[in-house]
């Protein structure tokens, strides 16, 4: 019995040596995983900034940085120059002209815009994209590697191939889905749209907690608890947050709401002084991952 003992002892030290040993190389993987895509980020960062203030931009979207963070914002949502990105609405494409050129080379980005198909898209949104379309259509050496796809609930629903997506972004847009009554569905397709371990980056004016949803919906101020609850349900996890897009001096107590302030400003010359002195909304910034 003693021999055996014995016999059983260096056998367990070398079990335990072993997996010290193996732990510690997982570690070191990882870490080294995480110091390359640190670097990654930063060198893309860099890229963003150029591409912020970059010619193919007019003066009043370059403007608009101030407010918008491009770099910081993008960094926060781990954006690489690799990755396949999908932007939900871009709109004028005042985000498409700093993600396309920074993705055109070794990524892919994806402009799900309106959809010029769907019976309950609007003409002024359909005008829109074609806007859109022929902005991109117009400046090839930035644009040309755009694939444009479109969203539309229910008709509409894939803004990537399922699985595809590294990150999906979406500025601005959430009051938009909720007063449609499909954001819970927009955030559906989102998750779908993503590969496991994907991140989702949000945007959205910041109401102040306990805001009535008819209050969110007509302000187009949405608190953030209710953006969480709606990714959470489509199944993502909340990952971080970050005050890149806070402005405390928004009150958020409008006469129009949200499209008081710039660059709206719906109440045209009537106190536009005092709005423009505010800036742009506060913003909540979140970041989610599947």
């Amino acid at each position: 019995m003693k021999t055996a003992k014995n016999q059983w002892l260096p056998s367990l030290a070398s079990i335990l040596s072993t997996a010290f040993l193996l732990t510690a190389s997982l570690n070191h993987a990882y870490a080294s995983e995480q110091a390359n895509n640190i670097k990654e980020i930063n060198l893309t960062s860099e890229t963003v900034a150029l591409n912020a203030i970059a010619d193919h931009r007019s003066a009043k979207n370059i403007s608009r940085n101030q407010y918008r963070h491009p770099k910081e914002t993008l960094a926060f949502f781990g954006l690489t120059s690799n990755m396949a990105v999908v932007e939900i609405w871009p709109g004028g494409g005042w985000y498409s002209e700093i993600l396309a050129p920074v993705l055109k080379d070794n990524g892919q980005y994806y402009a799900a815009g309106f959809s010029l198909v769907a019976e309950r898209t609007p003409n002024w949104r359909k005008n829109y994209q074609r806007k859109f379309e022929t902005k991109l259509s117009k400046n090839p050496e930035i644009y040309g590697k755009t694939i444009v796809t479109d969203l539309s609930i229910p008709e509409r629903p894939e803004i990537a191939p399922e699985g595809s997506a590294d990150l999906v972004l979406t500025f601005r847009n959430v009051h938009n889905w909720m007063k449609g009554e499909y954001a819970q569905d927009v955030f559906n397709s989102m998750y779908k749209a993503l590969k496991p371990g994907g991140s989702l980056g949000v945007v959205e004016h910041r109401a102040k907690p306990g805001t009535s949803l008819k209050d969110m919906i007509s302000s187009g101020y949405v608190t953030e608890a209710h953006v969480i609850k709606l990714a959470e349900t489509a199944g993502f996890k909340l990952e971080a947050k970050s005050e890149i897009n806070a402005n405390i001096q928004d009150t958020k107590n409008h006469p129009k709401g949200v499209w008081t302030l710039p660059p709206s400003l719906r109440l045209g010359e009537k106190d536009q002084e005092k709005y423009l002195a505010i800036g742009e909304s506060d913003r909540m910034t979140l970041k989610f991952v599947k």
